[in-house]
């Protein structure tokens, strides 16, 4: 039989009798037996922590307050309590849970610990005298809706398990070699609260990775109908068009404003928007990638590998990346070998150049040569590459190599 089928056997009118708790001992443990199965009942029927205070209250005939900061704000039997009271009880509960003593404030009558493996995670607080039980009683009854907080905290860390397993396996099929078909891709995404049947843009984030519920609580908040999953190391987001006039330039907009979120804990990458759920895998490796280029460049910025041509090359890059190799190797592959074999720096001489508008005296003093040592160094580059820095049409290609480089380069190495 269930627990909440047994809840269900115990009489509960005794509850609302005006002494919940009779001198009989015998009376008192059966009547603690049912406050704890009507506390679980209600756990299992998913009434949350306002329920498990509202049954403390009735039973010991005081306001009282469950606080558990993992579990969201405090919880309260009556939404009239005073604010702050409640302002009081979450300085109480931050101060213990950092270790730091500090005395019960008042008007808070009682406050039992919250323990989970040895470690306090909150506290049940009674916030006025009771009047239906004595103080002892009452604390047991703290005790016991701290008890019902354990359980219900437990149920949804083996939900969230549950949910983390099926995004993990959604996630290692998309990224596999044999990837879903574009039925079975929207199918799976719904079953997981993800509608990517108008396309979708996905994110990568090499970011915090001590707390990846909270980088996945800033997705969520940002945008409930994403999917987030924390998977080696890094933080992905599926987020599913759900504009139908104009799916794409909603859904980049939602997704670069998660990525600025994001960006204050690390490197974010976002794919650009892609219309058939067929090609969500590719989406996936366009944001791996640009991660990883971030990650591998210290000067370019989440703004400028999202846009123009760093785009158009990523996305050639996941869909073809022979042909980015082999234009690499046809631009400034040579020179990139160069300065690994000799320790030199053309590659970072050209750089300069191009940026400083071919200007000898600026990428000098940039680059803290001689403007004659710039000039050797740019024959040179002409000698290996067969790309003369001086002329347009090559400065185009050998400027195009440099950014199929920043995007190779965590391969290249």
């Amino acid at each position: 039989m269930s627990m909440a089928a047994t809840a269900r056997l115990v009489p509960q009118p005794a509850l609302e009798s005006s002494d919940p708790f009779p001198g009989n001992a015998g009376r008192l443990v059966a009547q603690m037996r049912a406050t704890h199965l009507e506390m679980v009942d209600a756990v299992v029927g998913g009434r949350g922590l306002p329920a498990i205070a509202a049954i403390a209250s009735r039973v010991t005939g005081a306001d009282v307050a469950i606080a558990a900061p993992r579990m969201g704000p405090p919880a309260v039997s009556d939404s009239a309590v005073d604010e702050s009271t409640l302002t009081a009880l979450t300085r109480y509960v931050t101060s213990r849970l950092n270790a730091r003593p500090a005395p019960i404030p008042e008007p808070i009558v009682n406050a039992v610990p919250i323990v989970a493996r040895d470690e306090c995670v909150g506290f049940v607080a009674l916030l006025s005298e009771p009047k239906r039980t004595t103080v002892a009683e009452s604390t047991e009854v703290l005790h016991l809706a701290a008890t019902a907080t354990l359980t219900m905290n437990a149920i949804e860390d083996a939900r969230h398990e549950v949910e983390e397993g099926l995004r993990d396996t959604f996630l290692e099929e998309l990224r596999s070699q044999s990837p879903l078909t574009a039925a079975d891709t929207v199918r799976r995404a719904r079953r997981l609260g993800c509608d990517i049947a108008r396309g979708a843009v996905v994110l990568c984030a090499d970011v915090d990775r001590d707390r990846p519920r909270r980088m996945m609580a800033i997705i969520t908040a940002e945008m409930p109908e994403a999917l987030s999953q924390a998977l080696d190391g890094r933080i992905y987001a599926v987020v599913p068009a759900t504009d139908a006039d104009d799916p794409e330039a909603s859904t980049v907009a939602r997704a670069e404003g998660i990525a600025t979120r994001l960006g204050a804990h690390g490197h974010v990458g976002v794919s650009s928007f892609y219309r058939d759920p067929a090609e969500l895998r590719t989406a996936l490796e366009e944001a791996e990638l640009m991660v990883d280029v971030l990650c591998a460049s210290g000067a370019l910025t989440a703004e400028a590998a999202g846009t123009g041509t760093y785009r158009l090359l990523m996305r050639l890059f996941v869909t073809n990346a022979d042909d980015v190799w082999q234009f690499y190797n046809g631009t400034v592959g040579p020179i990139v070998r160069y300065d690994d074999a000799y320790s030199t720096d053309l590659t970072s001489t050209l750089e300069s150049y191009l940026e400083h508008n071919c200007n000898m005296n600026a990428t000098a003093a940039a680059v803290f040569a001689h403007r004659h040592t710039i000039a050797y160094r740019l024959e040179r580059i002409h000698a290996l590459t067969g790309l003369d820095p001086a002329q347009s049409e090559h400065r185009e290609r050998l400027g195009l190599g440099l950014k199929a480089y920043r995007i190779l380069a965590p391969r290249v190495r």
